[in-house]
């Protein structure tokens, strides 16, 4: 039976969308010792040592067609997605996201949060919202059932700046990453040296390397960049000129 706050969340998350870009897992998988909320119904951790646990990043488009619950009735623990909304967008994936804990609100922490204070922040999120989810299972795993992105998604691109505050990108799949980068005024290419021998785009010079979390949708680099990139020592470094979005990312300048 839901409660009052479960309808007050259908009713908010419904009318706040998903383009959903990660797999979780079903309802129920997260192993080990398993506890039944008192109340509620949730079914997952608390989970045994040997449960290999990862997490997995999302970005989901609002209205998000999501019913959200506590975890433990009047405590602060967090919240779970209990059910989807009909209509939707996320209703598709209703086997693999149904059950899963929500973990992070845009970078945000929510695990030991109160059911109005999770709300709060994914009201607060912009259109498109960067969550995480508690998944069992090994990343590799998980990766392999990534949802890939059609041309056009909207997705989140995060730019990390030093001394500065994050550069939140709304990007979509298909447009060139660096293009993206220069459009939204970030400095892709820092120095006089960098500024006047670029390439401008051509995959030679390597100075629009970025690095950083690619989150769900993205393919491996191609080996062209892993020749090109060796003196870097970074396996999550790409050239920007030669990647065009995929899904959802937190990136940097790539140190060298």
């Amino acid at each position: 039976m839901m409660t009052s706050a479960s309808l007050t969340a259908l009713a908010i998350i419904a009318a706040l969308t998903p383009s959903v870009a990660a797999f979780l897992p079903k309802s129920g998988l997260f192993g080990g010792h398993q506890r039944l909320s008192s109340t509620n119904g949730a079914l997952f951790a608390s989970v045994d040592a040997a449960a290999d646990l990862v997490s997995l990043s999302l970005s989901l488009t609002k209205p998000l067609g999501m019913l959200l619950e506590e975890v433990q009735d009047a405590a602060a623990e967090g919240v779970f997605v209990k059910e989807l909304a009909e209509t939707g967008s996320a209703r598709e994936y209703q086997d693999q996201i149904v059950g899963a804990k929500l973990t992070e609100v845009q970078g945000l922490d929510v695990t030991t949060m109160s059911f109005d204070s999770v709300m709060e922040a994914i009201v607060a999120a912009p259109d498109t919202v960067d969550l995480q989810f508690l998944v069992k299972g090994s990343t590799a795993e998980a990766e392999a059932e990534l949802t890939t992105f059609a041309d056009g998604s909207p997705v989140t691109i995060r730019v990390q700046q030093d001394g500065q505050p994050d550069l939140v990108i709304d990007a979509k799949v298909g447009d060139n990453l660096r293009q993206t980068l220069l459009d939204n005024n970030f400095e892709v290419y820092q120095g006089i040296k960098q500024k006047l021998g670029n390439c401008g785009g051509n995959g030679q010079c390597t100075f629009c390397a970025v690095e950083g979390e690619w989150g769900a949708g993205w393919l491996e680099r191609s080996e062209y960049e892993d020749t090109k990139l060796k003196k870097l020592n970074n396996p999550a470094a790409r050239l920007a000129c030669l990647n065009n979005i995929q899904g959802p990312a937190t990136i940097r300048k790539a140190k060298r």
